[in-house]
């Protein structure tokens, strides 16, 4: 059996949106890890999901997302997705 592929998207926005964008990724799903950076490029947080993670298994990673969400203006997230065959 073959490796999946993982392909990669940045998505660049404003503080107050990171956490709506993070919620709509996870709802589209084949998410494996997020990534949020700050506008220099330097990782404030990032954390894998695994197939299957859903309801009060993302809570922790929610609050996280909203915390890093209040204290930047800027973000960029950035989503490694598997790609389905």
């Amino acid at each position: 059996m073959s490796e999946p592929k993982v392909q990669t998207e940045e998505f660049s926005v404003n503080g107050d949106e990171i956490l709506a964008k993070v919620k709509e990724l996870i709802r589209e799903g084949n998410i494996r890890r997020v990534i949020i950076k700050d506008k220099t490029g330097r990782i404030l947080v990032e954390f894998p999901l695994t197939l299957g993670v859903v309801g009060a298994a993302l809570a922790p990673v929610l609050v996280a997302v909203g915390a890093v969400a209040a204290l930047v203006s800027e973000a960029t997230i950035v989503v490694e997705k598997v790609e389905q065959p």
